[in-house]
Parts: structure tokens; sequence; C-alpha cells
């Protein structure tokens, strides 16, 4: 059977829930993949109002969906960051923010990132996604020259915050998929390496797929998904081009989304350089059985149109089959 297909609400948080349902059910969509802003999903309600879940839930019925992952992308950002800023202010609680003091900041999100595992127990959902955050990032042009001590203390830091984290996610059941992504503790292949090593590779911990922060970064996906096979416990679908033509380049030179004079951006599914058939085929040998979720970045396009033209797209990628099963069966019925 096909997996389902979700729509990220993150980009559509401007709008009500019931709304984003309402849109997602007639673009097609199996489900939504929940983030936790906005009107969408608030941690704090589900928790404390018994009937919270029961009228989340019955509006996704309404509309004949289902939902497999939420997301806490915004509040996990700041449980390593060394730098608070306005960044944050622009994107915590004001329960998370408070009065803005860096350590106090960090402590009540790793405390919201608790809370919302057990939020995600209440819903019945098996996966949180988002960010870890990092206290080194800000190091990664690796001048001046940086102490291979303190790139340690970096790994330490995030594992110093985030097992106490992972203990809650395995006390609720409940797994947590880190979206390899720049601005976290890992990026890349080999800070993946890195991150899980640091948490001692507990299966709380895991990745979220998302193939559109490789291709830029002139990584493999393709390979990345059979390395990581036993750690991909979600997929976003999100689509990004390069522009590397002697004056675009890959740090995108602060310069806004959308904008032509940047080395690289999200577009339209299909219509980048991810290679989505290969990344597929190697997520049918791999065993992903989970949902495909559709995360629309696209600043040229508009997101109405956008998200069902990618919706098509994906749901035609995953007809591809698991690998040998239908020759296997054709093979045999010819002989």
């Amino acid at each position: 059977m096909p997996r389902p297909i979700t729509l990220f609400t993150g980009q559509f948080a401007d709008l009500p829930f019931a709304e984003v349902c309402r849109l997602a059910a007639q673009w097609g969509y199996d489900g939504l993949e929940i983030a936790c802003w906005g009107d969408h999903f608030d941690v704090e309600a589900a928790l404390r109002d018994d009937e919270y879940i029961s009228r989340l839930r019955e509006t996704l019925d309404r509309h004949g969906l289902r939902v497999w992952t939420i997301s806490c992308h915004l509040t996990s950002q700041a449980v390593c960051d060394s730098i608070i800023d306005e960044r944050h202010r622009r994107i915590l609680p004001d329960r998370v923010w408070g009065d803005g003091r860096p350590e106090g900041v960090r402590q009540r999100a790793a405390e919201e990132i608790k809370n919302t595992a057990r939020a995600a127990a209440r819903l019945g959902v098996r996966t949180v996604v988002g960010f870890t955050g990092s206290s080194i990032w800000h190091t990664v042009a690796m001048f001046p020259p940086v102490p291979a001590e303190m790139v340690e203390r970096g790994f330490a830091d995030f594992a110093e915050r985030w097992n106490p984290i992972l203990d809650v996610f395995d006390e609720v059941g409940i797994r947590y998929a880190h979206e390899v992504h720049p601005g976290e503790i890992a990026y890349d292949y080999w800070t993946t390496v890195r991150a899980l090593d640091a948490v001692g590779r507990r299966p709380a911990f895991g990745l979220n797929f998302d193939p559109s922060h490789f291709v830029w970064q002139d990584l493999d996906p393709v390979g990345f998904l059979y390395d990581f096979r036993d750690r991909v416990y979600h997929v976003d679908c999100k689509e990004s081009v390069k522009r590397f033509d002697g004056r675009n380049g890959r740090l995108a030179s602060h310069l806004p989304w959308g904008d032509p004079r940047r080395g690289w951006d999200f577009v339209s599914t299909g219509h980048g350089d991810v290679p989505w058939e290969a990344c597929f085929r190697m997520l049918n040998s791999i065993g992903y059985d989970g949902p495909i979720s559709v995360e629309w970045e696209d600043a040229g396009m508009d997101r109405l149109v956008g998200a069902a033209d990618a919706l098509a797209y994906v749901r035609a990628l995953t007809a591809i089959e698991p690998p040998a099963a239908s020759f296997d069966a054709a093979f045999s019925s010819a002989t």
C-alpha cells in the first residue's frame, strides 16, 4: 500500500487550523504533520484541557484526515543555541521566552519539548519532528581557529541537554526525529555521526530525512538514507535548486528567500536538484513505511497552487515498487 502523504502545517500557521484541514482535504492529502505554533497544536492546552485533543481529532475526522507526526522545530531550536536573541523571540511562545535571559530560555525550551512528548502521546502519534539547536554552529567557518576541545564541548553540551529530554520520550513511548539542517548540532553527514554517538545511539533519537538541505551542500541524500537506515523516523519532501554561477554562493550572502542572487533556494517539488526517484527507491530498499510529508517553501509560487501540485508529484513517487517485488511476481507468473 502506498505510504500516506501529509501536509506540514508550519508554512500555513497564519491560517486557522480548521481552514488548513479543509484545504488539505480538498487537495487530497491523507493527513497532516501538525506544527506546534499558530493555533494548530498548543502543547500546554493539550496537557491541561481534557477536551482539547478530542476537539482537534473531531476537526481532523470531519475532513477525513489523520496525523502521524507533530513538529516542534521552533521551540527545539532554543534548547542548545549559544546565542539567544531577537530571532528566538520571534518564534518562541511567551512562556518559553520569559525574561529572555539565555540560559533560562534554554531550560524552558527543554521543558517544553518534554511536554511536547507527553502531548504527542495523548494525541496518539509516535514521532515528534524538530531541531536541536547548537552551541557551536557559529564556529562552522573554523575561523578564528576553533580548538578541538571547543567542538567536543559542543557535542557534550548537546548530549547533556538532550538526554534528559529523551528520557521523557522513552517514558511515554515517543521518538524524536531530528532534522539534519544547517544551524543544528547535526547539519551534514559527519556531524550526524557525531550527534548520534554523543547520545549513545539511543533509539529515542533518530532523524527526519529532508534531502533539500543536502543537495546544496553537495551531499548524497541517497547514500545518507542507506547509511542511517535504522534512524530514519520521518520524511519531509521539500525541493531545492543550486545556482552556483560564480557570483551566487552556497552561503546565500544574507539574502532573503527567493532572491535570485542567492546560490540556492527552495523551489516547487520536482523542479529542482533533489534526486527524488532515487530517494524513493532507497526508502523502499531500507523498508521505510512511514508518512511522506510535503513541506511547502517556494517563495516564488502561490502555496495554494503549489501544495496541490506537490501532492500530485509525490503521489506518483509513492507508486514506485519495493525492489524486486514486482519483478519477482511477474517472473514467477511467466514461468
